[in-house]
């Protein structure tokens, strides 16, 4: 094959650049052919690159061109997907064949010059037709896919967000550090992915699940404002919002309030949110996190419309249907939601929300109408006079609304309300789907029960700072206690979350040992933090945002895996490189590793037992 010339190479514009004032200039373009169309005499190209497409004729010479017969031949051969180079001049397409879906769809290339630079094989799938494939034939050639727009665009407003954030933080004093990959092992709520050493055989790294410990110890050396947009990886059950590894935008800051961590994320976001024309509250309305619990049913609010959650015990208390009677017998709580315009929902409607409850968990769901003055249908013949005004006036039921209710433990009912109030909301066009609705969460529980292992849990992580000063209340009532923590979410989704952290060993030590964290396993895990916080700790406290979230949701993309480059399936593959894979037994033997069992003699010998 014949060497190309530098000048084959030396494009004078991207496929997206060239417009009408650009006519009659000479020009040259590289990239894919997307399309290819002989008509007798001229072929038509749409060729392609990241920024767009330009459409370049050949034509023979007879019918005007001015390539030759040589090139007009060449320019027959091509097919979909090859690589070339073109050189022609900027002409007007004609006004009857102007182009409007496209930036350049009013110019295009004569050729006087052509290069096949690659042919290409009969791709598996054209980029324009992704939808008609499957997801793992798209991430098995992930190279053919990323040449669709949607890909391109994606990743291209990645990489603006990512520059836009530096440069908020770096008008804001921040200095971007790097914390290790190979660290090691501490619990902070997921599993670690471990990486065996081969040079301290037996022992192993992990790969951080956050930056968490390094940015508080940078925080005691003096730092004062970090950040950084790092790579975090969690070994956990995937879903279509969730990758195994991810990117966030990590943030500390030494002397600092909860307030001085938001105002700067809002600064951030704000920025970021100015790239896609996406609005970002000048005051972002700040709620507790149990006015939200009340609310919303949830710490993830969609507050782009006021269906609110009820409750509604203290009205129903002594009704004789029994379902409402055991939940408050049991301790649990009664709450009801009415959406407004509820008279629409027939009655399949209505039995569709009773099976979306129950694949979230509940039991049922008990319903009435309202009729004029009157509650009618469901559950109105167990409420009293009495009782069917009240739940009027709470709700604000007209004539026509439906009233839900559903009755079980609080954790349960909130679950199936929340999920079951967003669906009503996009089902019955409650909220405009293009609209962006912030909020800041703040005031979360420092600690949950666990039921499984009879111990507390933290709700956030066990590095964030109680609420109150008097760290007794630990041990007095630490399922009361509040933590220093904030969550900011938008239409439903977790952006980000952080805290202001223990700087004070003792309370650090007091914290671990509410959640069954003994000396000796926290010194053992934790010793470097807890000898660091011995050594003048400020107080101090961060951030993180889901970068890839970010993305999503400012490109209104359905999954994470649209707007990485290379991600993961829900299965954990990489259906490009094959990985997870095995590895050689020389590799295995520097490492003082064997494998004992596969996964299917382990079945096997599991089934025998």
């Amino acid at each position: 094959m014949a060497q190309i010339s530098d000048e084959i190479l030396n494009r004078t514009h991207t496929c997206g650049q060239l417009r009408q004032s650009d006519l009659d200039m000479d020009v040259r373009l590289c990239g894919w052919v997307r399309s290819y169309r002989d008509h007798g005499g001229v072929v038509f190209v749409d060729l392609r690159d990241r920024d767009g497409i330009t459409q370049v004729v050949f034509d023979l010479p007879q019918k005007g061109g001015v390539g030759g017969e040589a090139m007009y031949k060449l320019a027959r051969s091509l097919r979909n997907e090859w690589v070339i180079s073109a050189a022609g001049t900027v002409r007007h397409r004609g006004e009857d064949r102007i182009n409007p879906k496209i930036a350049t769809g009013q110019i295009e290339v004569v050729a006087h010059d052509l290069t096949v630079l690659n042919k290409s094989d009969t791709v598996p799938f054209e980029p324009d037709e992704y939808s008609q494939v499957s997801e793992d034939t798209r991430l098995r050639y992930r190279y053919i896919d990323l040449r669709r727009p949607e890909m391109t665009r994606a990743i291209r407003l990645r990489h603006q967000i990512t520059r836009t954030m530096r440069r908020v933080l770096d008008e804001e004093n921040f200095i971007e550090i790097e914390t290790p990959f190979l660290t090691k092992s501490t619990p902070e709520g997921a599993r670690d992915f471990l990486v065996p050493s081969r040079m301290q055989q037996t022992s192993f790294y992990a790969l951080p699940q956050s930056p968490q410990l390094f940015k508080q110890i940078l925080m005691v050396g003096g730092l004062d404002k970090y950040y950084q947009i790092v790579r975090c990886f969690r070994d956990e059950d995937l879903r279509a919002d969730r990758q195994p590894e991810f990117t966030q935008l990590d943030m500390e800051m030494s002397f600092a309030t909860e307030a001085d961590v938001m105002n700067i994320t809002n600064k951030v976001m704000s920025a970021v949110c100015e790239l896609t024309d996406k609005p970002f509250p000048r005051q972002v309305p700040v709620m507790t996190y149990q006015e939200v619990i009340d609310k919303y049913g949830t710490d993830r609010p969609d507050i782009r419309f006021e269906l609110f959650l009820h409750d509604v015990g203290d009205i129903v208390a002594g009704s004789e249907f029994k379902v409402f009677a055991d939940a408050l017998g049991g301790g649990g709580i009664i709450k009801a939601l009415c959406p407004t315009g509820g008279g629409k929902l027939t009655r399949k409607e209505i039995d569709g929300c009773i099976d979306y409850a129950r694949q979230h968990g509940a039991a049922g769901l008990a319903w009435c109408k309202v009729e004029k003055t009157r509650l009618a249908g469901g559950v109105a013949k167990f409420l009293t006079d009495q009782m069917q005004a009240e739940l009027r006036r709470r709700l604000g039921a007209d004539d026509g609304d439906i009233i839900l209710f559903s009755a079980d433990k609080p954790a349960a009912v909130d679950r199936v309300l929340a999920a079951l109030r967003v669906k009503l909301g996009r089902d019955m066009n409650l909220f405009d789907k293009d609209a962006f609705a912030w909020c800041w969460v703040t005031e979360f529980p420092l600690v949950a029960w666990n039921a499984d292992s009879q111990g507390w849990d933290s709700l956030h992580h066990p590095f964030t700072m109680p609420a109150v000063d008097d760290i007794e209340q630990l041990h007095k009532a630490p399922g009361d206690m509040k933590a220093r923590a904030y969550d900011l979410v938008c239409n439903g989704q977790e952006m980000g979350g952080g805290s202001i952290r223990i700087h004070l060993p003792e309370v650090q030590r007091q914290v671990f040992g509410l959640l069954g964290i003994g000396p000796a396993e926290a010194q053992e895990k934790f010793g470097f933090l807890l000898d660091a916080l011995r050594f003048g700790a400020p107080p101090h406290g961060g951030i993180a945002l889901g970068l890839d979230r970010i993305v999503m949701e400012l490109i209104g993309a359905s999954s994470l895996r649209d707007v990485i480059a290379f991600p993961k399936t829900q299965r954990g593959t990489c259906p490009l490189t094959g990985a997870p894979a095995e590895v050689d037994g020389d590799q295995l033997a520097e490492l003082d590793l064997r494998i004992i069992a596969s996964p299917e003699t382990s079945s096997q010998a599991n089934q025998r037992t």
